[in-house]
């Protein structure tokens, strides 16, 4: 096997966005990773710091797939978040975007479902209506802090 260990400075050649030194945004294989790093020995191997409490399965989960990034291999998908999640956090977000702009429900409407006929006669009754008005309201939702449970895996109440 070769060397599979991970410098400071092999962190930082691939950096796009240097906050202050120990807080780098990475761009590997295309995709963006948030990376701390503090307290470091230029010569020695990384290690990775992880809590263990509710989160750490979301953790191992980042670091599972920073690790396949950095060494080039495939990244795994996220398990954390499906497509369908996905497509609805930005459906959610272009709909608080047009409501902060001042567009009406009827308006953000029509731009997030453009192959539906939407007109004003029958806008009441329409089940476009409630799924706009909801995308609305969860798209709040994460804006005022709810974002933080997008990347977190479904757990059961105990």
């Amino acid at each position: 096997m070769g060397d599979l260990s991970v410098r400071a400075d092999d962190l930082h050649a691939h950096a796009i966005i240097v906050h202050d030194p120990g807080l780098i945004r990475l761009d590997l294989r295309g995709e963006s990773y948030d990376v701390a790093v503090t307290d470091v020995d230029e010569t020695c191997p990384l290690g990775v710091f992880v809590m263990f409490d509710e989160l750490t399965p979301d953790r191992l989960t980042a670091v599972e797939r920073l690790w396949h990034a950095v060494f080039a291999k495939r990244v795994p998908p996220d398990p954390r978040i499906t497509l369908q999640k996905r497509q609805r956090a930005r459906q959610m977000l272009r709909a608080i975007d047009a409501r902060d702009s001042g567009a009406i429900y009827r308006v953000v409407a029509e731009h997030l479902f453009p192959q539906h006929k939407i007109d004003a006669a029958s806008w009441v009754g329409d089940p476009i209506r409630e799924i706009t008005i909801r995308l609305a309201r969860d798209g709040m939702k994460l804006v005022r802090g709810g974002y933080r449970t997008l990347l977190r895996r479904p757990r059961r109440d105990r």
